[in-house]
Protein backbone atom coordinates (compact mmCIF):
# COMPACT_ATOMS: atom_id res chain seq x y z
CA UNK A 1 0.00 0.00 0.00
CA UNK A 2 1.02 3.11 -1.15
CA UNK A 3 0.62 4.80 2.16
CA UNK A 4 0.54 1.82 4.66
CA UNK A 5 3.00 3.99 7.17
CA UNK A 6 1.07 7.25 6.49
CA UNK A 7 0.66 9.44 9.61
CA UNK A 8 -3.31 9.96 10.52
CA UNK A 9 -2.97 13.97 9.88
CA UNK A 10 -0.26 15.52 7.83
CA UNK A 11 0.97 19.02 8.77
CA UNK A 12 1.23 21.81 6.22
CA UNK A 13 3.70 24.90 6.59
CA UNK A 14 3.76 27.60 4.42
CA UNK A 15 7.21 29.23 3.86
CA UNK A 16 5.97 31.33 0.58
CA UNK A 17 6.62 34.83 2.42
CA UNK A 18 9.92 34.07 3.05
CA UNK A 19 11.71 31.58 0.92
CA UNK A 20 9.34 32.87 -1.76
CA UNK A 21 9.41 36.60 -1.38
CA UNK A 22 12.72 36.95 -0.69
CA UNK A 23 13.50 36.12 -3.91
CA UNK A 24 11.02 38.50 -5.47
CA UNK A 25 12.90 41.24 -7.59
CA UNK A 26 9.53 43.57 -6.85
CA UNK A 27 9.07 44.44 -3.40
CA UNK A 28 5.83 43.30 -1.33
CA UNK A 29 4.60 45.62 0.26
CA UNK A 30 4.24 45.75 4.22
CA UNK A 31 0.89 45.63 4.25
CA UNK A 32 0.37 43.03 2.06
CA UNK A 33 2.53 40.45 3.71
CA UNK A 34 0.65 40.58 7.07
CA UNK A 35 -2.77 40.78 4.47
CA UNK A 36 -1.57 37.57 3.16
CA UNK A 37 -0.26 36.00 6.26
CA UNK A 38 -3.53 36.36 8.22
CA UNK A 39 -5.56 35.00 5.59
CA UNK A 40 -2.83 32.09 5.61
CA UNK A 41 -3.28 31.32 9.60
CA UNK A 42 -6.68 30.72 8.82
CA UNK A 43 -6.69 27.71 6.16
CA UNK A 44 -5.69 25.05 8.62
CA UNK A 45 -1.85 25.55 8.33
CA UNK A 46 0.18 24.36 10.70
CA UNK A 47 3.12 26.71 10.78
CA UNK A 48 3.88 29.87 8.46
CA UNK A 49 7.46 30.57 8.20
CA UNK A 50 6.88 34.63 8.37
CA UNK A 51 10.05 36.04 7.64
CA UNK A 52 13.65 36.07 7.90
CA UNK A 53 16.24 38.34 10.61
CA UNK A 54 18.72 38.83 7.92
CA UNK A 55 20.50 41.93 6.30
CA UNK A 56 18.63 44.42 4.58
CA UNK A 57 21.13 44.52 2.18
CA UNK A 58 21.19 41.01 1.45
CA UNK A 59 17.71 40.68 1.18
CA UNK A 60 15.73 44.10 0.41
CA UNK A 61 11.97 42.13 0.38
CA UNK A 62 12.53 41.36 3.84
CA UNK A 63 13.51 44.68 5.56
CA UNK A 64 10.68 45.04 7.11
CA UNK A 65 10.43 41.54 9.16
CA UNK A 66 10.27 43.15 12.42
CA UNK A 67 6.76 45.17 10.87
CA UNK A 68 5.48 42.14 9.29
CA UNK A 69 6.04 39.71 12.41
CA UNK A 70 4.65 42.40 14.91
CA UNK A 71 1.96 43.36 12.55
CA UNK A 72 0.22 39.82 12.34
CA UNK A 73 -2.98 38.44 13.79
CA UNK A 74 -1.36 35.62 16.12
CA UNK A 75 -4.26 32.93 15.48
CA UNK A 76 -3.88 29.99 18.01
CA UNK A 77 -2.63 26.59 16.72
CA UNK A 78 -0.48 28.12 14.48
CA UNK A 79 3.09 28.66 15.25
CA UNK A 80 4.87 31.82 13.72
CA UNK A 81 8.55 31.08 12.88
CA UNK A 82 11.39 32.76 11.24
CA UNK A 83 14.86 32.29 9.78
CA UNK A 84 18.05 33.88 12.28
CA UNK A 85 21.31 33.80 10.51
CA UNK A 86 22.99 34.72 13.58
CA UNK A 87 23.15 36.06 16.85
CA UNK A 88 21.63 39.36 15.73
CA UNK A 89 18.90 37.50 13.85
CA UNK A 90 17.96 35.93 16.92
CA UNK A 91 17.77 38.38 19.30
CA UNK A 92 15.49 40.52 16.98
CA UNK A 93 13.13 37.31 16.19
CA UNK A 94 12.68 37.37 19.94
CA UNK A 95 12.06 40.81 20.48
CA UNK A 96 9.44 40.74 18.10
CA UNK A 97 8.11 37.53 19.83
CA UNK A 98 7.92 35.07 17.09
CA UNK A 99 7.09 30.98 18.52
CA UNK A 100 9.86 29.76 16.93
CA UNK A 101 13.27 30.35 15.14
CA UNK A 102 15.19 28.38 12.43
CA UNK A 103 18.58 27.56 11.85
CA UNK A 104 20.06 26.50 8.62
CA UNK A 105 23.44 25.18 7.83
CA UNK A 106 24.01 23.13 4.64
CA UNK A 107 26.05 20.44 4.92
CA UNK A 108 27.37 20.57 1.95
CA UNK A 109 30.57 22.77 2.54
CA UNK A 110 30.85 24.14 -0.92
CA UNK A 111 27.52 25.64 -0.72
CA UNK A 112 27.57 26.56 3.12
CA UNK A 113 29.84 28.81 2.35
CA UNK A 114 28.09 30.57 -0.77
CA UNK A 115 25.33 30.64 1.31
CA UNK A 116 26.01 31.13 5.01
CA UNK A 117 29.72 32.99 4.24
CA UNK A 118 31.05 30.04 6.77
CA UNK A 119 32.77 26.70 7.10
CA UNK A 120 30.30 23.78 8.84
CA UNK A 121 32.17 24.18 11.70
CA UNK A 122 31.71 27.87 11.89
CA UNK A 123 27.74 27.17 11.16
CA UNK A 124 27.94 25.02 14.43
CA UNK A 125 29.92 27.52 17.01
CA UNK A 126 27.74 30.28 16.52
CA UNK A 127 24.25 28.10 16.46
CA UNK A 128 26.02 27.12 20.08
CA UNK A 129 25.90 30.78 21.00
CA UNK A 130 22.31 31.30 19.85
CA UNK A 131 21.36 28.73 21.79
CA UNK A 132 22.61 29.90 24.58
CA UNK A 133 21.36 33.42 23.97
CA UNK A 134 17.83 31.95 23.84
CA UNK A 135 18.04 29.68 26.79
CA UNK A 136 15.84 29.82 29.40
CA UNK A 137 12.91 31.83 26.42
CA UNK A 138 9.94 29.93 25.60
CA UNK A 139 11.52 29.96 21.94
CA UNK A 140 11.76 26.68 20.69
CA UNK A 141 14.11 26.01 17.68
CA UNK A 142 14.10 24.30 14.94
CA UNK A 143 17.32 23.18 12.74
CA UNK A 144 17.01 23.09 8.77
CA UNK A 145 19.95 20.43 7.53
CA UNK A 146 20.18 22.14 4.47
CA UNK A 147 21.35 20.15 0.92
CA UNK A 148 20.89 16.79 2.67
CA UNK A 149 19.71 15.02 -0.30
CA UNK A 150 22.34 16.86 -2.69
CA UNK A 151 24.60 19.57 -2.94
CA UNK A 152 25.00 21.40 -6.59
CA UNK A 153 29.05 21.77 -5.65
CA UNK A 154 29.82 18.80 -3.66
CA UNK A 155 27.28 16.24 -4.99
CA UNK A 156 25.34 13.70 -3.04
CA UNK A 157 25.83 13.70 0.55
CA UNK A 158 26.17 10.09 2.35
CA UNK A 159 23.15 9.22 4.70
CA UNK A 160 26.25 9.43 7.72
CA UNK A 161 26.48 13.02 7.51
CA UNK A 162 22.75 13.93 7.31
CA UNK A 163 22.67 11.63 10.78
CA UNK A 164 26.04 13.84 11.61
CA UNK A 165 24.31 17.17 11.51
CA UNK A 166 20.88 15.69 13.07
CA UNK A 167 22.98 14.69 16.47
CA UNK A 168 25.00 17.94 16.44
CA UNK A 169 22.12 20.10 16.55
CA UNK A 170 19.73 18.16 19.07
CA UNK A 171 23.15 17.81 21.50
CA UNK A 172 22.98 21.21 21.92
CA UNK A 173 19.03 21.28 22.36
CA UNK A 174 17.11 22.26 19.47
CA UNK A 175 14.02 21.04 19.96
CA UNK A 176 13.08 19.45 16.18
CA UNK A 177 14.09 18.56 12.51
CA UNK A 178 14.04 19.55 8.85
CA UNK A 179 15.51 17.80 6.05
CA UNK A 180 16.08 20.15 2.90
CA UNK A 181 16.34 19.22 -0.09
CA UNK A 182 17.58 23.10 -0.66
CA UNK A 183 18.74 22.26 -4.77
CA UNK A 184 16.29 19.79 -5.53
CA UNK A 185 18.54 16.95 -6.06
CA UNK A 186 16.14 14.61 -3.85
CA UNK A 187 14.68 11.16 -5.40
CA UNK A 188 11.85 9.35 -3.67
CA UNK A 189 13.75 6.07 -3.07
CA UNK A 190 16.67 8.80 -1.33
CA UNK A 191 13.97 10.26 0.76
CA UNK A 192 12.39 7.23 1.84
CA UNK A 193 15.88 5.79 3.07
CA UNK A 194 16.41 9.09 4.43
CA UNK A 195 13.64 9.58 6.01
CA UNK A 196 13.36 5.97 7.92
CA UNK A 197 17.35 6.37 9.10
CA UNK A 198 16.44 9.61 10.61
CA UNK A 199 13.45 8.60 12.29
CA UNK A 200 15.10 5.45 13.46
CA UNK A 201 17.79 7.18 14.82
CA UNK A 202 15.79 10.10 16.75
CA UNK A 203 12.17 8.56 17.26
CA UNK A 204 11.03 11.25 19.16
CA UNK A 205 12.19 14.15 17.81
CA UNK A 206 9.35 15.94 14.93
CA UNK A 207 11.16 15.92 11.73
CA UNK A 208 9.94 18.04 8.77
CA UNK A 209 11.04 18.02 4.86
CA UNK A 210 11.27 20.59 2.45
CA UNK A 211 11.25 19.92 -1.21
CA UNK A 212 11.62 21.95 -4.28
CA UNK A 213 10.72 21.03 -7.74
CA UNK A 214 13.45 22.25 -9.94
CA UNK A 215 13.79 18.35 -11.33
CA UNK A 216 9.83 17.89 -11.42
CA UNK A 217 10.09 14.84 -8.23
CA UNK A 218 8.96 17.34 -5.72
CA UNK A 219 5.38 16.03 -5.37
CA UNK A 220 7.15 11.90 -5.71
CA UNK A 221 9.28 13.01 -2.83
CA UNK A 222 6.69 13.83 -0.90
CA UNK A 223 4.68 10.35 -1.52
CA UNK A 224 7.95 8.83 -0.23
CA UNK A 225 8.44 10.82 2.91
CA UNK A 226 4.59 10.27 3.68
CA UNK A 227 4.87 6.77 2.92
CA UNK A 228 8.18 6.88 4.92
CA UNK A 229 5.96 8.45 8.42
CA UNK A 230 6.87 11.87 7.96
CA UNK A 231 4.17 13.55 8.98
CA UNK A 232 5.21 17.80 8.53
CA UNK A 233 5.91 19.13 4.93
CA UNK A 234 7.07 22.79 4.46
CA UNK A 235 5.65 24.28 0.83
CA UNK A 236 4.94 27.45 -0.78
CA UNK A 237 2.02 29.13 -2.08
CA UNK A 238 1.89 29.31 -5.73
CA UNK A 239 5.36 27.36 -5.66
CA UNK A 240 7.41 30.20 -5.61
CA UNK A 241 11.07 30.75 -4.15
CA UNK A 242 13.83 28.83 -4.47
CA UNK A 243 17.37 28.74 -3.45
CA UNK A 244 19.35 31.83 -4.92
CA UNK A 245 22.67 29.94 -4.23
CA UNK A 246 22.11 26.87 -6.23
CA UNK A 247 22.87 27.30 -9.66
CA UNK A 248 19.26 26.59 -12.14
CA UNK A 249 17.17 25.93 -9.31
CA UNK A 250 13.57 26.47 -9.23
CA UNK A 251 10.76 27.16 -6.66
CA UNK A 252 9.37 25.17 -3.74
CA UNK A 253 6.74 23.00 -4.21
CA UNK A 254 3.79 24.50 -4.30
CA UNK A 255 1.10 24.10 -1.39
CA UNK A 256 -2.16 23.88 -3.02
CA UNK A 257 -0.39 21.40 -5.52
CA UNK A 258 0.99 19.34 -2.46
CA UNK A 259 -2.92 19.54 -0.01
CA UNK A 260 -4.53 18.76 -3.40
CA UNK A 261 -2.68 15.48 -3.94
CA UNK A 262 -2.37 14.23 -0.57
CA UNK A 263 -6.07 15.13 -0.25
CA UNK A 264 -6.69 13.38 -3.40
CA UNK A 265 -5.06 10.04 -1.46
CA UNK A 266 -7.10 10.20 1.18
CA UNK A 267 -4.36 11.55 3.51
CA UNK A 268 -5.79 14.34 5.56
CA UNK A 269 -3.77 17.97 6.16
CA UNK A 270 -7.24 19.65 7.79
CA UNK A 271 -6.21 22.57 4.84
CA UNK A 272 -9.26 24.61 3.09
CA UNK A 273 -7.69 23.93 -0.42
CA UNK A 274 -10.53 26.25 -1.87
CA UNK A 275 -9.00 29.50 0.02
CA UNK A 276 -5.36 28.43 -0.77
CA UNK A 277 -6.41 28.57 -4.45
CA UNK A 278 -7.72 31.82 -4.00
CA UNK A 279 -4.65 33.09 -1.90
CA UNK A 280 -2.75 31.40 -4.81
CA UNK A 281 -4.71 33.39 -7.64
CA UNK A 282 -4.09 36.75 -5.59
CA UNK A 283 0.36 36.29 -6.45
CA UNK A 284 -0.09 37.60 -9.97
CA UNK A 285 -1.35 41.07 -9.16
CA UNK A 286 1.02 41.05 -6.11
CA UNK A 287 4.42 39.76 -7.61
CA UNK A 288 3.40 40.68 -10.81
CA UNK A 289 4.39 37.60 -12.79
CA UNK A 290 2.61 34.16 -13.35
CA UNK A 291 3.22 31.42 -10.83
CA UNK A 292 4.10 28.07 -10.99
CA UNK A 293 1.47 25.90 -9.31
CA UNK A 294 -0.32 24.00 -11.50
CA UNK A 295 -3.82 23.01 -9.65
CA UNK A 296 -4.24 26.89 -9.91
CA UNK A 297 -4.26 26.66 -13.71
CA UNK A 298 -5.90 23.26 -14.34
CA UNK A 299 -8.41 23.24 -11.48
CA UNK A 300 -8.67 20.42 -9.07
CA UNK A 301 -9.36 16.99 -10.28
CA UNK A 302 -12.68 16.94 -9.50
CA UNK A 303 -13.43 20.76 -10.95
CA UNK A 304 -15.92 19.90 -14.39
CA UNK A 305 -16.48 21.31 -17.63
CA UNK A 306 -19.34 22.75 -19.43
CA UNK A 307 -20.26 19.84 -22.23
CA UNK A 308 -21.17 20.34 -25.68
CA UNK A 309 -22.61 18.10 -28.27
CA UNK A 310 -19.96 18.57 -31.13
CA UNK A 311 -22.00 19.93 -34.00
Amino acid sequence: MLFENAPRRIHINEVSVRDGFQSEARFVPTEDKIRLIDALSATGLARIEVTSFVSPKAIPNLRDAAEVMQGIARRPGVIYTALVPNEKGAERALACGADEINLVMSIGEKHNRANMRMTCDQSLEQFHRIMALVAGTPLRVNGTIATAFGCPFDGEQPLDRVLWAADEYLAMGMHSLTLADTTGMAHPRQVAEFCDAVRDAFPRVPVTVHFHNTRGMGLANVVAAVGAGIDSIDASLGGIGGCPYAPGATGNICTEDTVHMLEACGVATGVDLDVLLALAATLLDLLGHAVPGQVLQAGTRTTLRPFREAA
